[in-house]
């Protein structure tokens, strides 16, 4: 089963609840009359570059990174959102093939503490799980939003406390976007959609990963 058939069936599954199909709806509706995807970077675009720190404190820089070669940079709304669970399990899976192409992985969440730790921990991942305090970087790349009153009212009836796992009362998530960042810090492929169900398929990752390898 690809990713978006388990993300789809996962979407089917609760938005048999009418509230959070309401508030799911008010999201999709808001941030697409808001225009909210012509501001996310585009293709050729330098990618912003940023310092955030790990989950164990430890400073990590994208120009370290791209030192190495490539990198997807992959937003994530955190560990509570079982979309961004199944899509961590995905790019945990594609992880052996990603570094073969000599490319580093990077997922970036607006948790801090102990939540952006569980993001790692819980799915055994190797790569870097960095917090993007107050989303300074999604904010620059174009993929963040406040979330809309239905769903900020859901999230806090089944006890989701946004604000203390951000440090914040922003109310700011990113939406799931992907990025695949050559090794000048350009963005080479992107991924984005107002719809948190909608993932990038690790398929279409790696697809571009091997055309920047691939000879001009």
């Amino acid at each position: 089963m690809s990713l978006q058939d388990k993300l789809d069936a996962e979407r089917t599954l609760r938005l048999v609840n009418e509230a959070l199909r309401a508030a799911y709806e008010e999201t999709i509706t808001t941030l697409g009359r808001n225009g909210l995807m012509p501001g996310v970077l585009v293709e050729e675009a330098p990618f912003p570059d940023f310092i955030l720190p790990n989950i164990e404190g430890k400073l990590v820089s994208l120009s370290a990174l791209l030192a190495r070669g490539p990198v997807i940079v992959q937003f994530f709304r955190g560990e509570w959102c079982p979309y961004c669970r199944l899509m961590l399990d995905a790019l945990v899976a594609a992880l052996p093939e990603i570094e073969a192409q000599g490319a580093s992985l990077v997922a970036l969440t607006p948790d801090t503490g102990p939540p952006a730790r569980d993001a790692k921990v819980n799915h055994s991942a190797t790569f870097e799980v960095l917090s993007d305090i107050d989303c300074g970087v999604g904010l620059a790349a174009g993929v963040v939003f406040r979330l809309p009153p239905l769903y900020r009212a859901r999230m806090q009836a089944v006890g989701t406390d946004v604000p203390s796992r951000h440090g914040n009362d922003s109310w700011f998530l990113p939406i799931p976007a992907t990025f695949v960042l050559d090794r000048d810090g350009r963005v080479a492929w992107r991924f984005a959609d107002v719809d948190f169900t909608r993932r990038a398929a690790p398929e279409r990752i790696l697809a571009a990963l091997r055309q920047l390898a691939a000879p001009d």
